[in-house]
């Protein structure tokens, strides 16, 4: 199928676009609107959120030519379907869900492409028309950017920005679906703003600036605790971290995380010579210190020297970049109790049906503050928050809100 590449006018000048050709629609587009777009305006080349790659190479091509469906196992609903591209996970990663388009209806939605198992596919509503589709996608990009509509919030951090921005957006998605938008722009809407909670300006020496007690308040006094100077190992020098324990200090039970709090911190040598396992231990495990453990026989540790966050993998006696930083692992622990609030005041609407579409958005604001998870994807390593978040079997953004 043929397609050309533009360039818009306009509001767009400089953004580069994909345009079909009207031969190119037919058979597949009957839908006029919908036709007209894709001959004139088109999509965007370049987007945060979602990745039209796939129509640059392949054209139009329906959901049963894609999947093959040899033994017809395909749903009549999905079969005509066209699928025009994909939604992207952290760091501009493709994910497996597709996006697919109605060529006589307009309508957008999303589903996984099963080749073996075609009989167990669906689809879930994305956005009413491709207008409405980039049009989000363009106000979301612009969170992400601190643009556009939303360069009023540069400098801007704290809850009180979170929430202005969480509203803001969440107008325009219901602005574009008479007050329903689907659950996929909902949670982004209530989850993308958190990142706007911590500032960068470095003034604490580290990544985040977290704003004056955001931890209390978050998990309630009592509960986050403040280390002092008797309590860091002599091998424990990097000076911001230091502040950070003792200042603002990290919650005790983060549901993924517990804080040893019963003695002093004890480097990784000595928490394991101590506790009799006689596990192998990494190289320069005297200048790790271990803050506390991770479910599945996992050691969160610092690196005394730098302030990194690692895993430490007891079963495999390995090391994981974890976190940048103290300040960027407590915005991984606000985030996830954050989430937890928000589905329970939206009656779990987060977490039922949609479970894989909330992790892929975590990961996207947990990337935007911390790339540790994109470098090591990149890297091809292991990455802890990013295999636990996508567990869907194990359900952990719906697990946490169980215990709380």
């Amino acid at each position: 199928m043929s397609t050309t590449i533009t360039t818009y006018t306009g509001d767009h000048t400089g953004d580069t676009a994909i345009v079909l050709t009207e031969t190119a629609l037919d058979p597949y587009v009957t839908h006029a609107s919908t036709r007209r777009w894709l001959t004139g305006p088109g999509l965007p080349c370049d987007s945060g959120v979602l990745s039209f790659a796939e129509l640059c190479r392949e054209g139009l091509r329906t959901v049963a030519d894609s999947t093959g469906d040899p033994d017809g196992r395909l749903a009549a609903e999905l079969r005509d379907q066209l699928v025009i591209g994909g939604l992207l996970g952290p760091g501009g990663a493709l994910e497996t869900e597709s996006v697919l388009l109605d060529g006589a209806t307009g309508e957008i939605s999303t589903t996984y492409l099963l080749h073996d198992r075609p009989d167990l596919m669906d689809r879930r509503p994305l956005a009413p028309s491709l207008r409405t589709l980039v049009r989000f996608a363009e106000a979301t990009d612009e969170l992400a950017g601190l643009r556009g509509q939303f360069a009023s919030y540069v400098g801007r951090y704290g809850p009180k920005a979170v929430a202005e921005a969480s509203r803001h957006l969440l107008a325009v998605f219901e602005d574009g679906t008479d007050g329903a938008p689907a659950p996929f722009w909902k949670m982004a809407a209530l989850i993308r703003p958190l990142a706007l909670v911590a500032g960068r300006a470095g003034a604490s020496g580290l990544a985040l600036d977290l704003p004056q007690r955001l931890l209390d308040q978050e998990f309630g006094q009592g509960k986050v605790v403040r280390f002092e100077e008797v309590d860091f190992p002599a091998t424990l020098t990097h000076e911001p971290t230091r502040r950070f324990l003792r200042e603002v200090g990290l919650p005790e039970d983060g549901y993924l995380f517990t804080l040893d709090t019963d003695a002093p911190l004890q480097t990784l040598a000595e928490y394991c010579a101590d506790d009799e396992r006689g596990a192998e231990l990494p190289a320069g495990a005297h200048h790790l210190i271990r803050l506390g453990h991770l479910v599945e026989d996992n050691s969160l540790v610092i690196d005394g020297a730098t302030g990194a966050v690692l895993n430490f993998s007891e079963p495999e006696a390995r090391l994981f970049p974890l976190n940048t930083d103290v300040s960027t692992l407590a915005f991984t622990l606000w985030l996830l109790h954050r989430e937890q609030a928000i589905d329970e005041e939206s009656g779990h609407e987060l977490t039922t049906d949609t479970y894989d579409q909330l992790a892929m958005t975590m990961l996207q604001v947990l990337s935007t503050v911390d790339p540790t998870g994109v470098t090591a994807a990149g890297g091809g390593g292991r990455h802890y928050w990013t295999e636990v978040f996508q567990d869907v079997a194990g359900g952990v953004l719906e697990a946490v809100g169980a215990v709380r």
